[in-house]
């Protein structure tokens, strides 16, 4: 199957100096793959002729004449900038030129922007942003992580639909168990909107395990972990700043003197195990989940490897046909809900 993905190019702290390369690198796995590279036509150009794109088959460029700052605010980027490359490459997939977007740019424009061009899945209140995280067993997929901080029941049920589905196409695992964050195991535990949720899952036909702690998300206990995006950002937040933590503590501890270093040049093969293990870079690519189309968010610091994942999340998304799963899904799921409520 064809799948083209258009490509935010200008999005992110580095913009085509990493996503121009990342394409490139990608190109060259896939075969079947087609890029579009939106944004700045000159600038786009110079890095496709210094990565040796130049001339390839697969790729074209979209132009559009602006850019959303990440630290610009959601109403400029929404109403101010009708010609971003953001905004432009959201519009292929409405056109039905590209099946995927990828951009590293402003997380609340990206969504903002999406929920306007795109619109919502049939059925589908409130969207998600999920990602994978790695853990004792594997890794897990999490959502909500930032995008709604007040949910329902019923759209913790939905983001259990959806990243159960997601987690399918995603890892290959035809029936993912999926856990609702609380603050124990126990059914009588949480607060009215988590224990109903609780009931929603149970009934919901999900290979739903039952509630899981903080504690269960690194070890691994499930495939999926529900949560609102207060809980969930609070969480990828500190995890990102604990990462930083044991790297910085690692190197001064191996610099601190002469034998220190030594010691670390002994241990250099474990420490970059260890390093490619957590990896964040392997795990780049958050989905924005619930819209009618694909769209998968990089961290704006990516590099080209790291941006090359998010691709290849996309492209996974596309090929699987993951947004007709939820489309078949949600329906019936939602009935049960309803009534159950």
């Amino acid at each position: 199957m064809d799948v083209t993905i258009a490509l935010d190019a200008m999005g992110g702290d580095h913009g085509p100096h990493v996503t121009v390369p990342a394409a490139a690198s990608f190109l060259s796995r896939n075969p079947d793959a087609k890029i579009i590279l939106v944004g700045q036509e000159p600038v786009v150009r110079a890095e496709m002729k210094a990565a040796g794109l130049s001339a390839h088959p697969r790729v074209r460029v979209q132009h559009a004449t602006e850019l959303v700052g990440m630290d610009e605010s959601v109403a400029v980027a929404m109403r101010g900038k009708r010609d971003s490359s953001m905004r432009v490459a959201l519009e292929l997939i409405k056109s039905g030129e590209a099946d995927a977007c990828v951009s590293a740019g402003n997380t609340g424009a990206l969504m903002a922007i999406s929920r306007f061009v795109l619109k919502m899945l049939p059925g589908v209140e409130r969207p998600a942003i999920a990602s994978m995280l790695p853990t004792r067993r594997g890794r897990t997929l999490m959502l909500d992580l930032g995008a709604n901080v007040d949910c329902s029941p019923l759209n913790l049920l939905q983001f259990g639909i959806m990243g159960s589905v997601l987690f399918s196409v995603v890892a290959q695992v035809e029936k993912p168990s999926v856990g609702l964050i609380n603050v124990g195991s126990e059914e009588i535990k949480g607060n009215d909107a988590v224990k109903q949720a609780g009931e929603l899952l149970k009934s919901s036909g999900l290979n739903f395990y039952g509630n899981v702690e903080g504690d269960d998300i690194y070890r691994g206990t499930v495939d999926v972990i529900v949560c609102d995006g207060f809980v969930g950002n609070v969480f990828l937040k500190g995890s990102e700043e604990l990462a930083r933590l044991l790297r910085d503590t690692l190197r001064e501890e191996f610099t601190r003197n002469w034998l220190a270093k030594l010691r670390g040049l002994i241990a250099l093969p474990v420490i970059n195990r260890f390093r490619m293990r957590v990896d964040p870079r392997q795990y780049n690519g958050a989905s924005l989940l619930g819209l009618r189309g694909i769209v998968v968010k990089s961290h704006g610091s990516a590099d080209s490897f790291a941006f090359e994942v998010a691709i290849n999340r996309a492209w996974d998304e596309a090929r699987s046909g993951m947004l007709q799963q939820i489309e078949e899904r949600l329906p019936e799921l939602n009935e049960k809900a309803e009534k159950a409520l």
